[in-house]
């Protein structure tokens, strides 16, 4: 039986088909599908963010580092950081590229100082930060512990009011 090989298409990112019905992937095909915007974690972080009373603009883009969810108002700042791509230390997601490793570590490192720089900024703006983890967006229950600490529990009007 003959297996059906099918195109790749470069516009649509949807689910791709199994690696048996689709020709390899290019590396380019495999780095464009990393995206910056609405990935799980970060959808996931403001699904509770929202459950829990607050308000927020997304990807503010007149806010140093442009946080992942920010609150001007109330001065604070959320980004959500992907374990990989902002190198968490202690984190399995985390892992260190095998091949390439003089551009990965420059590239991961880069990232951390820019980081670094983007919470400083917002911190000497008066604002709260907040770095949300991927690997903490998987547990519900510790994401919902971690913004209600950090948000200091729900905004919404109390009903004795």
């Amino acid at each position: 039986m003959r297996e059906r090989v099918v195109p790749i298409k470069s516009r649509k990112l949807g689910r791709i088909a199994p690696r048996r019905l689709r020709a390899p992937l290019t590396r380019s095909e495999m780095m464009g599908r990393v995206r910056s915007k609405d990935t799980k974690p970060e959808v996931r972080t403001r699904s509770v963010a929202h459950t829990l009373g607050h308000r927020f603009r997304i990807h503010v883009a007149d806010l140093p580092g442009k946080p992942d969810l920010a609150n001007k108002a109330r001065r604070w700042a959320i980004f959500v950081h992907g374990c990989f791509w902002h190198s968490h230390e202690n984190c399995r997601l985390a892992s260190k590229p095998r091949s390439n490793t003089g551009y990965w570590s420059e590239k991961l490192a880069r990232n951390q100082e820019r980081d670094a720089i983007h919470a400083r900024s917002l911190r000497d703006l008066g604002f709260q930060v907040l770095v949300v983890w991927e690997c903490e967006t998987r547990d519900d229950t510790k994401l919902r512990e971690v913004l209600t600490a950090f948000l200091g529990g729900s905004s919404l009007p109390s009903e004795n009011c």
